[in-house]
């Protein structure tokens, strides 16, 4: 790479970090007017405590051990059932866009099971598998595997029929397809599916735990409580802890996708 294409990207790296503070302004703004109203008394502070009190409540719950116990759990729920929705998205999406008789045996079906809304699959699922741990993952799982499956599925058809043509000319086995041909040609639509899913996956473990909160812990309980404790103060910093976790995830899903996909422009 020459000095000036290093210049030039240093230049747009510079312009898009310069240009996403921008999104900064509005956050920025909303807080100090926050500040504002509860120090002037414009609103409840029983409704709406100060700025000042949820950063105090944050502070005390970062020092307790159930606030981590709780992150934790809500974690391993969103990385489990995303990795096993996933995994099991791909491979069906693989299947059904390279195959034809899958096309014409499952594709249907999925179509139709995909319309139904995930949380009509609830009392499914907590008749057979109560409200434990087992019932949020599927719930998650559930949320995963359609956007995965839906992108990987167009991924796949997008490769032309030449690329296969190709392939059989240098005897490919199905693994070297796979490996070489086909992951590469769609890896473009999985990955966006891919981000899709995090994101469903992350929103889905927060409705899980809301939804089935009769057991277990998780950053949804930490709302659910303050909920019942009448503590506005405990839902705010339980919003915005998971309001940046998701954040996090999608920087990642996106930090990620660049370092795989080094080949593409």
């Amino acid at each position: 790479m020459s000095n000036t294409e290093k210049l030039d990207r240093t230049k747009q790296a510079f312009n898009l970090t310069y240009l996403q503070f921008y999104g900064l302004v509005l956050p920025i703004a909303f807080i100090l007017l926050w500040a504002i109203a509860s120090h002037l008394n414009w609103v409840n502070p029983k409704l709406i405590p100060a700025p000042f009190e949820v950063v105090k409540i944050a502070i005390y719950q970062f020092q307790q051990q159930e606030f981590w116990v709780g992150l934790g759990a809500s974690l391993f729920r969103d990385l489990a059932g995303f990795v096993i929705g996933s995994v099991l998205a791909i491979i069906f999406g693989i299947v059904v866009g390279v195959s034809r008789w899958a096309n014409y045996l499952f594709l249907p079906s999925f179509n139709v099971l995909r319309q139904i809304s995930l949380f009509a699959w609830l009392p499914l699922i907590t008749t057979f598998l109560d409200y434990g741990n087992s019932a949020k993952i599927l719930f998650i799982v559930l949320s995963v595997f359609y956007p995965v499956a839906l992108h990987t599925i167009d991924g796949v058809r997008q490769i032309p029929l030449q690329q296969y043509e190709v392939a059989k000319v240098y005897q490919f086995n199905a693994w070297q397809t796979l490996s070489k041909l086909i992951l590469p040609a769609a890896a473009t639509q999985i990955f966006l599916g891919l981000q899709l899913g995090l994101i469903f996956a992350w929103v889905a473990t927060i409705g899980a735990e809301f939804l089935l909160a009769n057991y277990g812990v998780g950053l949804g309980n930490i709302v659910i409580r303050g909920r019942a404790a009448l503590d506005v103060g405990l839902i705010v910093f339980g919003l915005i802890i998971i309001g940046f976790i998701g954040v996090a995830w999608n920087y990642f899903a996106n930090w990620a996708e660049r370092r795989i996909l080094l080949w593409r422009p």
